[in-house]
């Protein structure tokens, strides 16, 4: 949350940002510091991650940089938390570790949750018996202590293991904090699925809480890492919107990022763009400009090597450029490309743009007062299965979710679209003519004559008036920019594919689609009463068994990432992500 002089008031996070937000802006809220907070706000700048985990990283990097003066800052400057195995004798220690990193050895993290670091400690204490006592206790004893009884330690301090035996419970220790540990992880589930099959599931329980402490531990974490100086760029482009997106990574940390829109004339591709925004961006005159080490792109740029050399000349510096990237910079990539669609959608959304666009729609059409209520219907279902039709409404101040409305269509025959949509538009229409809400001065209609014929037949036998009709028939491959409108009297229309009108059209289209697949996966999972894991392709029983496996349960496997879940057995990382998304749709 930015001040006036574009100072960072606030910084937090939130799984539904929506709700998170518009908390804040209230009418009736009690804390005086929030009302203070929002009398003082005058922009919100977002940045999105690839998990919670990241989130939580990234908002506790954010305060400690900039230290807002509306967030709770810890004087006591906490860092995060590390897995710390000592080096340079007999028996290292395994340990917690918090602060700087001044004893020799090797440290592993960070970490955003303390509490599953010491839990997953725990575990490993139990697994590979490593000692954790401090090393005054280790060299002051002349008999074994409680964890070598209990089986916890393997007793190095008396000599009870040799350094070669305990050295290689310290590699599989290093191995399983590298993430190289199937073999223990495999350990984990065959234990938790004896125990079930025994019934105890008291100790089932366990095992699957000791794996999700494991797999949490395990995280991959990309926006914080131990070294790494890039600026990281995408682009996300659509007929009448350009959004080109840098993520600033110092010190292997992700400080955040930032959004630019510039004007774009006709049909430009990313590589294009980004081949003419980087040089006005680096070739500036004058300070304040943070060069990286890095500069990383989606794609090859053709002149890379040229603004290298300029960039030396106006900076005297090298600045690498690449695109073939891997691991953690190829999530960073990731991480700028989502911000980048988020970036797009959100710009093209604002009700500067809106109201453009409305009084572009209001001129395309001929009509002759402006249009202040739009309504569009899509039918969803899988071959006639659970059948679903939205209803979605768009104003002047864009989509009003409020008014938004799924109908469960039912006794018609499967796959009847046109049935559908009259029952959809008759109970729709019945309700307005009743006065349970607000007539449409338009009313999209997704599909071709057809479905815009069903409509005049509903409209017209209930007597509704002065609802401009207009069917949405898509181009030729379903490319975006080239729909045909369609109209009562019969007359088609086109228009130009970077026509504000059609921007706005093909909005409130394209919102109507979403709604109307989100309703109908959530009346199909109903009705089938089974796993959303059956739905996704090239997911089949094994692979789901493994997954809830790999993951300790559906709840893990709900929060997990793209990159934790391609991790799995058998999981490809674009099989990964059609898992994310499922998981994610709703």
């Amino acid at each position: 949350m930015i001040g006036a002089k574009g100072d960072v008031l606030y910084v937090g996070k939130a799984l539904s940002l929506r709700n998170r937000v518009s908390s804040y802006f209230q009418k009736n809220v009690s804390s005086a510091k929030t009302r203070a907070l929002v009398d003082r706000i005058v922009n919100i700048e977002v940045t999105l991650t690839g998990s919670e985990t990241e989130a939580l990283l990234l908002e506790q990097t954010l305060i400690k940089e900039l230290q807002p003066p509306y967030n709770i800052v810890l004087r006591d400057d906490k860092s995060y938390p590390y897995v710390f195995i000592s080096e340079g004798e007999p028996y290292p220690r395994l340990a917690f570790h918090r602060g700087a990193k001044k004893a020799k050895g090797r440290y592993f993290g960070p970490y955003p949750s303390s509490q599953a670091v010491r839990e997953s400690l725990y575990v490993m204490q139990k697994l590979f018996r490593v000692r954790q006592c401090e090393d005054n206790f280790f060299r002051n004893r002349e008999r074994p202590c409680l964890q070598y009884q209990i089986k916890r330690c393997r007793g190095p301090c008396v000599g009870l293991v040799s350094p070669e035996e305990y050295a290689q419970d310290v590699s599989h220790t290093v191995l399983f904090l590298e993430g190289r540990s199937d073999e223990i992880t495999g350990d984990l589930i065959a234990q938790m699925n004896t125990a079930a099959d025994r019934l105890d599931f008291e100790a089932a329980a366990l095992y699957r809480d000791q794996l999700t402490a494991l797999r949490r531990l395990q995280e991959q974490q990309f926006v914080t890492r131990s070294s790494g100086q890039a600026d990281v760029w995408a682009v996300a482009a659509q007929p009448g919107g350009v959004c080109v997106q840098v993520l600033f990574v110092r010190d292997g940390r992700v400080l955040g990022s930032k959004s630019f829109h510039p004007n774009m004339f006709g049909e430009t591709s990313a590589l294009e763009i980004l081949g003419e925004f980087l040089p006005s961006f680096y070739l500036r005159s004058g300070g304040g400009l943070d060069l990286p080490d890095e500069i990383i792109v989606g794609e090859a740029l053709p002149d890379s090597g040229a603004l290298c050399e300029a960039i030396r000349s106006v900076h005297g510096r090298d600045v690498a450029i690449k695109h073939r990237v891997r691991e953690t910079r190829q999530a960073w990539l990731q991480l700028a490309r989502l911000n980048a669609d988020q970036g797009l959608v959100t710009w093209m959304a604002n009700r500067t743009q809106l109201g453009v666009r409305f009084s572009s729609l209001q001129e395309a059409l001929g009509l002759d007062a402006p249009v202040s209520r739009m309504e569009c219907f899509d039918i969803s279902h899988s071959m006639g299965e659970a059948t679903v039709a939205s209803c979605v409404v768009f104003d002047s101040a864009g989509p009003r979710k409020r008014d938004y409305r799924l109908f469960n269509i039912e006794g018609i025959t499967p796959g009847d679209d046109y049935a559908a949509m009259e029952q959809a538009l008759t109970r729709r229409y019945q309700r307005l003519k009743g006065g349970e809400g607000v007539m449409p001065d338009i009313l999209f209609i997704d599909g071709g004559k057809g479905q815009l014929s069903q409509a005049v037949a509903v409209l017209g036998g209930l007597g509704v008036e002065g609802v401009l009709l207009v069917g949405i028939a898509k181009g030729e491959g379903r490319k975006p920019g080239l729909e045909t409108l369609h109209f009562v009297d019969g007359a088609d229309l086109q228009l130009p594919a970077d026509s504000p009108a059609l921007h706005l059209i093909q909005h409130i289209r394209d919102e109507a689609h979403r709604f109307a697949i989100t309703g109908h996966r959530a009346r199909r999972g109903k009705q089938r009463n089974r796993s959303s894991l059956e739905d996704i392709p090239g997911v089949g029983p094994k692979k789901r068994r493994d997954l809830i496996q790999h993951f300790g349960g559906m709840q893990e496997l709900a929060r997990a990432s793209i990159k934790d879940l391609a991790t799995a057995p058998g999981i490809s990382l674009r099989l990964a992500e059609a898992i994310y998304d499922a998981l994610h749709s709703h």
